[in-house]
């Protein structure tokens, strides 16, 4: 069977798995008994903190996805949202959130916003300090948890306000909640696709049929965590194929060296796998990507992205990753808007199956050698013809 054939007849048994386990998607099997129109807390705005444990594209798309959500219930007025400066800053859209969104109901508390830098020394100092206001204080009456980190330093008895846990690729491996079906603890929700990174592996292996794929993460309790890699290996084993892994270090060092140590492994990669899924990690940055791929693109390996079309857009061949965070962003705002009428986070369904979105770059087709057929690029949502040059850092 030829790659056109495989990846429609896999794409087509794709959707049919979506669908039939229910539209997951706006509602994501939420329950539409539960309440969810905008109150106050007592004649008081909810007060609304945030947690993050660096700085990643993914959070800041889903900051501002929960920000559109919120605006479509009704509990912020709707706007537009302000211009960021880069693709993953957060603390401005914080301070946007905290002194210019327009809301009846709700507070996001300017001096609540909390980040680790990605820094192992500082972590436990900030879980430290939001734990203690949490408990001490007690002016914060929900937390947004981005991320591992984040999701893992809230995740726990030391405290008991209401926790929405996001961006995390497997919060189950993470030991952020118990099961898919229930987090383990009544004040955490966290969100999950309990089969999302599977399917993509799967996909990449059924149109490339290759024998070694390589991957790059670091081999940490938080790296596997972040980077969902045992899912790949589960996939390997399914499907009898090699993986090939290069450990980048990302805890305890600078953005910088992250970028550099992912760039290295990449290279070192190059020469050694017929494929590579590109994970999450901190080092996995827009800037970076021309680093990522100059090796991969000059040996004519394809490349998968675990996290965004906007990695298609710059340079990596495929991704099934969302076309835009809205369908996410309203799946979080239903479940803070239910627990703000009453909820408990852990009574509300985590589950949320990912709508397929294919993001192919035609450019990066071109280069390795890849002919995509019309039926391929027919069931793309996005089609990027050139790869897109990242902004130089300011």
């Amino acid at each position: 069977m030829n790659r056109s054939k495989t990846m429609c007849r896999f794409l087509l048994f794709f959707l049919i798995i979506v669908v039939s386990l229910g539209a997951s998607r706006i509602e994501a099997g939420q329950d539409d008994s539960l309440p969810t129109s905008p109150r106050l807390k007592h004649g008081k705005k909810w007060r609304i903190g945030y947690l993050q444990g660096g700085d990643y594209n993914s959070y800041q798309q889903s900051l501002a996805a929960i920000t559109k959500g919120l605006m479509h219930l009704g509990w912020i007025k709707e706007s537009g949202l302000p211009p960021m400066k880069n693709d993953k800053d957060t603390k401005d859209l914080w301070q946007w959130l905290a002194t210019q969104a327009a809301s009846d109901y709700l507070e996001f508390v300017a001096d609540a916003w909390y980040d680790a830098e990605w820094q192992k020394e500082k972590r436990p100092l900030v879980q430290k300090e939001v734990i203690s206001r949490l408990n001490t204080a007690k002016d914060i009456d929900l937390m947004l948890a981005m991320g591992t980190w984040a999701g893992q330093d809230l995740a726990n008895t030391a405290h008991k306000v209401p926790t929405i846990v996001g961006s995390t690729n497997d919060p189950i491996v993470s030991g952020i909640i118990k099961s898919a079906e229930d987090s383990g603890l009544d004040h955490i929700h966290a969100k999950i696709d309990p089969d999302r990174h599977r399917r993509q592996v799967r996909l990449f292996h059924e149109i490339f049929n290759f024998s070694v794929l390589g991957v790059v993460y670091e081999d940490s309790p938080e790296g596997r965590g972040f980077s969902a890699v045992d899912h790949v290996y589960d996939v390997a084993k399914e499907k009898k194929f090699r993986v090939v892994k290069c450990q980048a270090p990302f805890n305890g060092v600078s953005t910088a060296e992250a970028e550099n140590n992912v760039a290295n492994c990449y290279k070192e990669l190059a020469d050694k796998v017929q494929a590579v899924y590109i994970v999450r990690h901190p080092g996995v940055t827009l800037a970076n990507m021309p680093n990522i791929l100059a090796p991969l693109l000059e040996k004519k390996i394809p490349t998968f992205s675990q996290a965004f079309s906007d990695e298609v857009r710059h340079g990596v061949l495929l991704s099934i990753s969302l076309a835009d965070f809205s369908y996410i962003g309203d799946f979080y705002a239903l479940t803070i808007a239910k627990i703000f009428n009453g909820a408990k986070p852990r009574n509300l369904t985590q589950i949320f199956l990912n709508p397929p979105k294919i993001a192919i770059n035609l450019k990066t087709a071109q280069i390795i050698g890849y002919d995509p057929s019309v039926d391929i690029v027919g069931a793309a949502d996005e089609i990027f013809t050139e790869i897109e040059v990242p902004p130089a850092k300011q």
